[in-house]
């Protein structure tokens, strides 16, 4: 597969804090990535860098072979859509208002939306079952309602590379699979390459072709879930025990939890 993001020693962070430190990794094209690591590790941090929501320190980063700083970010907004873990707005926009702001990129100076321009919004809310709100207020949702109006909107902007920072956080189970199904069709469909931070281990198993684990700001290791996913890497990163058994569906490796106090007990 083609190279469509190149991350080449990158140092970054806010302030005079560096959160990361030396981070270098390809994504392909048509890749569905998951970066996985305990809470301060830099996940979020390495995708705001990749959005350029922050600017590093150090390094680079090239999007389809061309440094990403020098990309005017209309052009790169039609190319890459970015969901943080948490979105304040400030307004009470519709949720038909703010879907329809996904294709602001694609809009000339005061040039005002098309029928093509409302087909793709309303596709992107029926695509993550959010159809039924679109005359809501964004502020009256619930939180997962909201999530799943922001990856609409993000849909919207028909990227070839999406960004993701726990975007199954304020979800229940079933609309976490039903997003985390529709990413990996739109993975499989449209060849949309799919980067993801999810704290859930069990869910970056299943879903990512390829993890990355980060500890302090570092790669820790980098490869398939099986290669990532072993106890002795959970167990060494998250301090905690484990059991890493196989999914018997889809023999995706599986972590449960050990108690502390149980194997207390036992000894």
């Amino acid at each position: 597969m083609d190279v469509l993001l190149k991350v080449d020693k990158l140092f970054g962070g806010y302030d005079k804090e560096n959160v990361l430190d030396d981070i270098t990794f390809d994504i392909k094209k048509g890749e569905f990535l998951g970066i996985i690591g305990p809470n301060g590790s830099g996940k979020s941090t390495l995708l705001r860098l990749m959005s350029r929501v922050l600017h590093p320190r150090k390094g680079r980063m090239l999007f389809e072979g061309k440094e990403i700083s020098t990309l005017k970010l209309r052009e790169l907004c039609k190319r890459v859509a970015f969901v943080p873990q948490d979105t304040q707005i400030n307004f009470s926009f519709s949720v038909w208002e703010i879907v329809l702001m996904g294709r602001i990129p694609h809009l000339g100076r005061l040039q005002l939306e098309t029928k093509k321009d409302f087909t793709i919004a309303e596709n992107s809310l029926s695509l993550t079952t959010s159809l039924e709100l679109k005359n809501r207020k964004i502020d009256q949702l619930s939180a997962g309602e909201r999530q799943r109006v922001i990856i609409a909107k993000a849909l919207t902007q028909e990227p070839i590379l999406l960004l993701l920072d726990e975007p199954t956080s304020h979800l229940d189970i079933g609309y976490q699979i039903q997003i985390l199904d529709l990413l990996r069709r739109l993975n499989h469909e449209r060849k949309l390459t799919v980067v993801i931070v999810l704290h859930d281990l069990n869910l970056a198993s299943e879903y990512c072709n390829r993890l990355i684990l980060l500890n302090e700001g570092r790669i820790f290791k980098e490869g398939t879930p099986e290669e990532v996913l072993t106890y002795q890497n959970i167990e060494t990163i998250y301090k905690t025990t484990v059991v890493v058994n196989k999914n018997p569906i889809s023999s995706k490796p599986y972590i449960t939890l050990v108690s502390g106090e149980r194997l207390c007990q036992q000894n």
